[in-house]
């Protein structure tokens, strides 16, 4: 009887194991396609998932646009809240927009934290004519003439694409920090075609955004946030080797829907841990620049909701929030 009870006991932990099965899986990216966000669904979900064979079948990549994300979870959270085959793209903007209370009230206890697989350095880009060589020429422009300067991002105004020429400008002693021209773009992608076609001088965003741009030629990175010099970027320069200690780094990661099942979100999480640790990911992460960075389930909750903490503070200082 005993052997019995062993063996029933094997077979129903097998069978609950098994209850949740992907189907017709979708990774929402929370911006137009060609940044970040749309990086993160393409790439490590949509690339690397069926590659190796945790996910059958292909992953569709929906982009949903507007409110530097707020858009996506207002879907996610008031649509499909209890959709198991769904994940959406998430990064320290999500963290900062929730930080800022600019998701129409909805906080970090509203959507499943699933995990993080890298972390994606910021850079400052301009035109390849552009008279700004390098973050001494930025400053200097900065101090005698913001009226003349306008940044451009991916991210909304006060996220995280907003903060970052804004930390230069603090390194460098400049005290206004509310005078520079910043415009938000539904991602990087629409952002950097300003700046490509001479409408705008200083594309902020990260490393991944603009590699393809960076080898056709068509900019020049003047600043990278990254404590050491990222090989993928060239011979571009850190920040912090120009004078200025900035470090910004954007982890890229997922969340799901808040009333996720148990089993698909223990599901949602063994997967990105699957990628984080493959050696086709760990290629495509060194090829599109980013670093090693990891933080799965229970713990990315507590890494994310500490990182909000660290962004209300940020913001308050900047001047963006009271």
């Amino acid at each position: 009887m005993k052997r019995l009870s062993t063996l029933l006991f094997v077979l129903f932990a097998g069978i609950a194991l098994a209850q949740f099965s992907p189907s017709n899986v979708e990774c929402i990216a929370p911006a137009s396609a060609g940044g970040g966000w749309d990086f993160t669904c393409r790439v490590p979900a949509a690339q690397v998932m069926p590659a190796i064979g945790v996910v059958d079948g292909s992953i569709q990549v929906t982009n949903m646009a507007g409110g530097g994300g707020g858009v996506a979870m207002a879907n996610v959270i008031t649509q499909r809240a209890d959709d198991d085959n769904l994940i959406v793209a998430a990064s320290v903007a999500t963290a900062t927009r929730l930080a800022q209370n600019a998701y129409a009230g909805f906080t970090a206890d509203d959507i499943r934290w699933l995990g993080a697989l890298g972390a994606d350095f910021g850079v400052l880009a301009v035109g390849t004519d552009s008279p700004l060589q390098n973050l001494d020429d930025l400053v200097e422009a900065m101090r005698t003439s913001p009226d003349d300067l306008t940044f451009v991002g991916g991210s909304a105004v006060g996220g995280f694409d907003h903060i970052k020429p804004l930390l230069v400008a603090k390194a460098a002693g400049i005290e206004n920090l509310t005078q520079f021209r910043y415009v938000s773009f539904d991602g990087g992608g629409p952002a950097l075609i300003e700046i490509k076609s001479g409408r705008a001088d200083v594309f902020t965003g990260d490393t991944s955004e603009v590699l393809g741009d960076l080898d056709a030629g068509l900019v020049r990175v003047i600043g990278v946030f990254s404590p050491e010099q990222v090989s993928r970027l060239g011979d571009a320069q850190t920040a912090r080797e120009q004078g200025y200690d900035v470090v910004a780094g954007n982890w890229r990661g997922f969340y799901g829907p808040p009333n996720m099942s148990q089993e698909a979100y223990d599901f949602w999480v063994d997967a990105i841990q699957q990628v984080a640790t493959s050696e086709e990911w760990i290629t495509l992460r060194d090829e599109n620049g980013l670093a090693p960075f990891e933080s799965f389930g229970a713990d990315f909750e507590a890494f994310a909701k500490d990182q909000i903490e660290i962004m209300v503070g940020i913001s308050k200082e900047l001047g963006i929030i009271e």
